[in-house]
């Protein structure tokens, strides 16, 4: 499927971190684009002029309209309850967004009858759990830990399912720890945005015990980059749940620590790390397996830390100084 035959493309939270730059890039390239986003997290002034905004949760039956009369010939799926404290605590409202939710959207793909590549956003930081030593392959075995992450498992079983019985051109991408421009500072990858807020407001980083766990952060255009290769990508079979998941990330572990270096390099602020006890339960070494994604997508993520942790602060900087300018 290349771009040009692609026109209709629909993202759902289009409005909010990874959404909004997956629909200007959608945009430059020449699609019709649908934002759907009940923006409990996402902002309005994120969607670009002439782009379709339907302010709806997934799991509504205005929602399920919107896909099954939409004629879509890709929707990527983005939105999610994506705090996994919250799924802790509320697991049935988790479960109610990310895998009911994730259902009523398949269920109105499968209604359309009209062929749509249904690309899902899964995790690649919390499926494989602390069970395993990275990095992770798509095939290793999955020991989530969190409502939340159990949830996106349930989903790609799910998209196997569509796939094999019902004929639908499902995939998952399994994302690293995405940061960049406009990231919520909620979530596991949420520490650069709170990193850099902290930074600008002259208060102490907090990092939680030695800062040697490691997560895959991957920037947020290399992940765009990746949606848009497997749009047109010949996916093959799908077989088994694996089979048509990807990894994203980087393929490198960073400690918290180096996080705090090469934003207070970039920042060339001395505000103190200080450090608070161990988390119970945090996953210590996460990093992704990313050869099958460059070798069946032709992808390779191409943002170093230090230039895209830069690029992420002076972006923060520059709404810190608008937001001070406007007092």
């Amino acid at each position: 499927m290349s771009a040009r035959s692609a026109r209709r493309a629909l993202v759902t939270g289009g409005a909010g971190f990874i959404g909004s730059h997956l629909v200007e890039r959608f945009v430059a390239e020449g699609y019709e684009v649908t934002v759907l986003d009940d923006l409990s997290r996402g902002r309005r002034e994120h969607v670009p002029a002439g782009v379709t905004l339907e302010v709806e949760a997934i799991q509504s039956a205005a929602a399920a309209k919107v896909v099954s009369s939409g004629r879509f010939d890709v929707i990527v799926h983005l939105a999610a309850q994506m705090d996994v404290r919250r799924s802790v605590a509320d697991p049935v409202f988790d479960a109610t967004v990310n895998i009911v939710g994730t259902l009523n959207l398949l269920e109105a793909v499968r209604a359309s009858g009209h062929g749509t590549r249904f690309i899902f956003a899964s995790t690649g930081g919390v499926l494989y759990g602390d069970y395993c030593t990275p990095p992770n392959a798509e095939t290793l075995r999955k020991e989530p830990d969190s409502p939340y992450a159990i949830a996106k498992l349930s989903v790609e079983y799910y998209l196997a399912y569509y796939a094999r019985i019902h004929g639908l051109d499902t995939t998952a991408l399994r994302l690293g720890n995405v940061y960049g421009p406009r990231q919520d500072p909620h979530g596991e990858a949420g520490v650069v945005a709170i990193f850099c807020g902290r930074i600008l407001g002259n208060e102490p980083l907090m990092v939680f015990g030695d800062g040697l766990q490691t997560r895959d952060y991957v920037h947020v255009r290399d992940v765009v980059d990746a949606l848009i290769a497997v749009i047109a990508a010949d996916l093959g079979t799908a077989e088994t749940m694996d089979s048509r998941s990807f990894n994203i990330g980087t393929g490198i572990g960073s400690p918290v620590l180096d996080l705090t270096r090469i934003l207070l390099a970039a920042s060339g602020s001395r505000v103190d790390v200080h450090h608070a006890p161990r988390r119970t339960g945090e996953q210590q070494h996460s990093y992704l397996d990313i050869s099958k994604a460059a070798a069946a997508l032709g992808w390779t993520p191409r943002m170093s830390l230090e230039s895209g942790l830069a690029e992420t602060y002076q972006w923060f900087a520059a709404r810190h100084k608008e937001h001070e300018g406007a007092r």
